[in-house]
């Protein structure tokens, strides 16, 4: 891994747009009457580099240390964010709100009260439109500190009215946090283990949400504890894979910001994640038609400038589109028309390295190798799954799982007939320890094992619809349709019995739908 990844001044200079640049330039030369300081020659030396080459550095700045570069590093870190936060504060609510409070607290220090107490009620009603609650809850402590110090004629009637404030605000951020803290533990869980895997697991979830969600929390009406309130239903319902509720829960995430129009663009990353949600959860359910309407709104909101013009909502919605038009093509069966999109989504990977977290391109690289694998390129479908399986670390033990499944049924494909028994014993001993053996899979295994050792190729077309015969009514099975949303097992034996592409099978399933 290159130092790339490891220095924090380097990603942050690199992930400065053009703008971006200038403005801090223009900020530190505003503060300062001599416009050759060190820090500038050190921005625009980090700028300059591909990777970060601390030698190099020091050769570009003659007289500094490797001591001193430390301090200068550091100094030239806080100036660059100063010069984030200033250019960024009309653009953001929770640092027009902070900038306030700062402003208040300085008042307040100086003993001008009244004039810290004026700020604070403005900001305490913009904070109280926004549904601010952990700042309001700054807002009303500080305000406490001041009348305790500070008489009013007002005493009494001020006393009992930030009493009641304190109390509300403190009952928000309480069911607010108990809520965010469960949909957080749930994502974690889901990124350790994937889909609940049987009886057992999903006992274990749906015990750890009664034990965790707050009493009467359905009838909870602000902003925050429902949107929380939806996270902790949707990710409950996912690993469940009670993908039905799964979709209810991720369109009322959906509904909620646009019933609040002001909030998408307070909340813009938590609205574009609950439209990825809404589109999984189409995804699952075969909702072809809304599943298309969805993916049309979503690009039409990822070209807003409120998307374009800020790299973490950009990148978030370029992955999540990429992954719904990848999704698009595995429901229609048209895995070749997809292998079009892979080169421009490597490229955008590329470039946007340093924000992305190993996970996604997990995912994503997992999503290439199954566009392959449908298109018939086994050999390239390989190469992507090697790059999951050389992962190491416990981060999604069920992608790492069906990366090697899909890896056999690549070798499978190719007629690699002599890396078969090796391959299944290696594979199963995998997912027998991560306990992640489906009933589907335990019947595939059988069939291999069985196939390759003891049936004539004459043979196998039989054998094949003996297997399809047995795996076929599992499909409506909740804790075995996570099989489907790997890889498309049944079509795929379908494709072998019918001697048909795999695409060609999941298209035909596809045109049936549309004539029902």
């Amino acid at each position: 891994m290159s130092n790339r990844s490891h220095d924090i001044l380097f990603q942050l200079i690199k992930s400065l747009e053009k703008a971006e640049k200038r403005h801090f330039k223009l900020y530190i030369k505003r503060s300062s009457a001599n416009e050759d300081l060190k820090i500038i020659r050190l921005f625009d030396a980090l700028d300059k580099q591909d990777t970060y080459d601390e030698k190099s550095l020091l050769k570009k700045l003659p007289g500094t240390e490797k001591r001193q570069l430390y301090n200068l590093k550091t100094h030239l870190y806080k100036q660059i964010l100063a010069s984030l936060r200033l250019l960024k504060s009309a653009d953001s609510i929770d640092l027009q709100l902070n900038e306030q409070f700062d402003y208040a607290h300085i008042l307040y220090k100086k003993g001008l009260f009244v004039q810290s107490l004026k700020i604070l009620e403005r900001a305490k009603e913009t904070a109280r439109t926004h549904q601010k609650f952990y700042f309001l809850a700054q807002v009303v402590a500080l305000e406490k500190r001041i009348e305790n110090l500070h008489t009013t004629r007002s005493i009494h009637s001020r006393a009992e009215q930030l009493a009641i404030e304190a109390n509300e605000v403190s009952e928000h951020v309480d069911v607010m946090a108990r809520l965010s803290n469960l949909s957080l533990l749930l994502f974690s869980w889901f990124t350790r283990y994937g889909h609940a895997r049987n009886e057992q697991d999903e006992a274990g979830v749906r015990a750890f949400m009664k034990d965790n969600l707050p009493p009467n929390a359905d009838s909870f009406t602000g902003f925050y504890e429902r949107l929380y309130l939806y996270q902790c239903y949707c990710w409950d319902a996912f690993i469940r894979q009670d993908f039905l509720q799964y979709y209810r829960y991720a369109q009322k995430w959906v509904d909620l910001f646009r019933a609040q129009p002001l909030m998408i663009r307070v909340e813009t990353s938590h609205y574009i994640k609950g439209m990825h949600y809404l589109l999984n959860a189409h995804f699952d359910l075969r909702n072809y038609r809304a599943f298309a309407i969805a993916l049309r709104d979503f690009e039409a909101f990822a070209r807003t400038s409120r998307v374009q013009e800020h790299d973490n909502f950009r990148i978030q919605a370029f992955i999540y589109i990429s992954t719904a038009k990848i999704n698009q093509h595995f429901m229609l069966g048209t895995f070749k028309e997809g292998l079009s999109l892979v080169k421009g989504i490597e490229e955008q990977l590329r470039e946007n390295a340093i924000f992305l977290d190993p996970h996604r391109v997990m995912v994503m690289n997992y999503k290439f190798a199954t566009l392959y694998f449908g298109s018939g390129n086994y050999d390239k479908a390989i190469d992507y799954l090697q790059r999951i399986i050389n992962e190491t670390g416990e981060l999604r033990t069920d992608l790492q799982c069906y990366a090697r499944l899909l890896h056999m049924l690549a070798h499978f494909e190719l007629g690699n007939y002599e890396l078969m028994e090796s391959l299944t014993k290696s594979v199963y001993r995998f997912m027998a320890r991560m306990q992640n053996l489906t009933v589907i899979e335990e019947e595939m295994f059988r069939f291999i094992r069985h196939s390759f050792h003891h049936i004539s190729p004459r043979q196998m077309k039989p054998e094949l619809e003996k297997f399809l015969s047995k795996i076929k009514h599992l499909e409506k099975n909740r804790f075995e349709t996570r099989s489907f949303a790997y890889l498309d097992i049944i079509s795929w034996v379908e494709s072998k019995v019918l001697g048909k592409p795999m695409g060609t099978v999941i298209h035909e399933k596809y045109l049936q739908s549309k004539r029902k």
